[in-house]
């Protein structure tokens, strides 16, 4: 398992790290653990799975 930060996450799915935040908030991503000064890293399988739904349903 490789973690991936909120600014990797929103570089790979091409969206603002900001979006990241809300998703994860909103439980769409679930975060699997918190850096150092609190920030949520994820799975990077999770995001691609995510980013591949998400696709799916028409983009993102």
């Amino acid at each position: 398992m490789s973690l991936m930060t909120v600014k990797e996450v929103a570089a790979y799915l091409d969206i603002q790290e900001g979006r990241v935040e809300r998703l994860e908030r909103e439980s769409l991503l679930v975060a699997k653990g918190k850096d150092v000064d609190g920030n949520p890293l994820f799975d990077n399988s999770d995001v691609e799975r995510y980013k591949q739904l998400a696709e799916r349903l028409g983009g993102l």
